[in-house]
């Protein structure tokens, strides 16, 4: 069966490769290829957070939209997520919600 589902992968040893020092690795790695947001954030991220970061950051948010039943259309949900975003990049981290129990692992 033949790969053609019209991905490319980049080469991260690409010189073309936008690069970054990622605040999650504390390595350099490939960069975003744009800024998620139009602020002071989403600049932030894209100067400092690899796209392995931004992947993992992406099934964090999953989760905790999840397990606070967040509806992202309202002001207070969306301030939370960033909150949430900012800690998990540059502080100590997202918070779980009160009586979080992590998935088992599958075997």
């Amino acid at each position: 069966m033949g790969c053609a589902s019209g991905f490319t992968f980049a080469n991260p040893e690409d010189p073309n490769v936008r690069k970054v020092f990622c605040v999650k690795f504390q390595r350099e790695m490939p960069g975003l290829d744009e800024p998620p947001f139009d602020n002071e954030l989403g600049e932030r991220i894209f100067n400092t957070v690899s796209k392995e970061a931004w992947r993992l950051w992406v099934e964090q948010m999953k989760m905790i939209m999840n397990e606070y039943r967040l509806n992202l259309g309202t002001p207070e949900a969306q301030e939370f997520i960033l909150k949430q975003m900012d800690q998990y990049f540059f502080g100590e981290g997202s918070s779980f919600p009160p009586g979080y129990v992590a998935p088992k692992a599958k075997n």
